[in-house]
Order: C-alpha cells, then structure tokens, then sequence
C-alpha cells in the first residue's frame, strides 16, 4: 500500500447563468467525488458563473466578492463536512476597484489553507480577462494543506514554464490548474485539434520537467457571447491528471459534464526524480538573463 496517496476528485461542470443552480450542481458533484472516496477536490475556473471575461462590462464586476466572505464560508463548511481538502476559484473584490482571479484553498476542518491570485492574466477576443483582475501578488508558493503541498495556479499561468518551476521550487507536491478554456466555433477542426493538444501538451511538459503529478480541471458547455462579437466558447473539458512522467492517470471528455476520483501517488513523484534528476541538473549560474522581457 502507498501511504503517500490522495484520492482526488476532480469536477468538470457545464454552467448556466444561474448561480444557484450551478452552486447546487457543485454541491452535488462534490458530493459524489466524495462517495467515491476523494480526499481532494478540485473546482474549475470562476466556477460559481458563468465566464463572464467575453465581454466588458462593469456592472459584472457585481458578482465580485470578498475572502472571506459568502462562497468562502460556504465552501468552507462544505468541505469541513465532507472532511476534504477542497480547491476553489473564486472573483475577488479586494478592494473597490481592484479585482483578482483568486484560487481559495480549504483544509478538511473547513479553514482556509491559503489562497494564490492568478498571475499571468490575458486579454485576447473573448477572454478580456484584464478588464476585471489585477495581476496576483502573492508569487508562486504551494499551499500548505493536511495532504501535503498544493502548487496551485490558474488558466493562463498553464501555459508558463516558470510558474510551474517556481512553484517545484517551492516544493509542491502537486501542480494543480482551475481553468476555463475553448473553442471558438469559427476555427477549423484542425486549428482546434492543435489548440487542445497544445494546451495538454504544455501541462504534460509541466509534470515531466518538475516530478510532479499535474491536475487540470475545464469546465465544458457552450457559452454565449452577450456582446455578439463572437460566436461564444465551447468549452473542451479535458480534465485530466497526469503522472510524474506526463503519464495520463485519468481524463474527461470534451462534451460532457464529468466527476472523475483517481489516486495520485507521491512516493512515484520521490522516485521519478530519482532517476530524472532535472532539479540536480540545472545550471542555476546560467539562468540570470531570464528575467528579461526579450534578449536583443
């Protein structure tokens, strides 16, 4: 028996503009990733709405809410019940006119572990996501919870080798993405196909280069456009965990709602690092220049 397993929960949910109705479907999915026995739970991107970023306007800036504040006692509670660690994302009001993209980390006695602002944040059609989060600054540090070490980080930040590296750094035990990415329907199958390979890719990578198994869980469903400017999102899903050695331990389709449990081991992660010892490798006299926005 491996004593350096989690049981991981991990929910991929299709949402409506109905808060409540979608809060209640994540009760109800939590629910039965615990049944199945998962001591870890992960929620998707801004999971409490609809991905409201396709468009800009400030009266969204309404569904914004303080840490603590409602979702956090609720999820805290929610997860002191069912006796988990559970990972949120929430929208942040921090202060009025500041915003984050926020993930909240909860231990199983329903306080919070920690929480991490999302860093890298974009601003691209359909994901004007600058217009309502400001930049994270609480770095890159792993959350400290009662299974170990969560290097949580959110979306964008996926596709950042850095991030992932740091948070290894830091000691992680597990790379963890909240995310909320699609497809827009104009894009031909073949664009689409290398867009959802590359975005599995370049976790995989993450996993591979650091030792660490990675969890990423997408919401899934077509969301509307409000503004018209596109043809909306369909969200792929995919959720997936992935090994040590970028090995696919467990993943979701991309058209249906999805709970899936796995065991994730962390003793795999000590002997992977063993026989790969990139952290041993690196030539960390030679990295200075990579804090430079371009080298000319």
């Amino acid at each position: 028996m491996d004593n350096k397993a989690i049981k991981v929960g991990l929910v991929q949910q299709a949402n409506t503009a109905d808060l409540k109705e979608n809060i209640k479907r994540l009760t109800e999915n939590i629910e039965i990733c615990v049944t199945q026995g998962a001591q870890l739970v992960v929620l998707q991107e801004l999971h409490n709405s609809l991905y409201f970023c396709q468009t800009e306007d400030t009266a969204i800036f309404d569904l914004a809410e303080t840490i603590p504040g409602p979702s956090t006692g609720f999820y805290g509670e929610l997860a002191a019940n069912h006796g988990i660690v559970l990972v949120t994302s929430l929208f942040e009001k921090r202060a009025p006119g500041l915003y984050h993209n926020t993930a909240v980390v909860f231990d199983t006695d329903g306080s919070i572990a920690g929480k991490y602002r999302k860093m890298h944040i974009p601003d691209d059609p359909a994901y004007y996501e600058k217009f309502y989060f400001t930049p994270g600054d609480l770095g890159f540090h792993p959350i400290q919870t009662s299974l170990g070490k969560l290097g949580v980080l959110i979306c964008w930040d996926q596709w950042y080798p850095e991030a992932a590296r740091l948070m290894a750094l830091h000691g992680a035990e597990l790379l963890i993405y909240p995310t909320a990415i699609g497809w827009e329907s104009s894009d031909t199958e073949e664009e689409k196909n290398r867009q959802l390979n590359a975005w599995i890719i370049s976790q995989r990578a993450h996993a591979v280069a650091n030792g660490l198994p990675v969890i990423s869980v997408n919401r899934v469903g077509f969301e509307k456009d409000p503004s018209q400017q596109t043809n909306g999102i369909q969200f792929w899903g995919n959720s997936f965990v992935a090994g040590p050695q970028g090995e696919f331990l467990a993943q979701a389709g991309n058209k249906e709602a999805a709970n899936i449990v796995v065991e994730v081991s962390l003793t795999r992660s000590e002997n992977v690092r063993r026989w790969w010892p990139f952290l041993r490798d690196r030539r960390i006299d030679q990295y200075g220049e990579i804090t430079k926005r371009f080298i000319d």
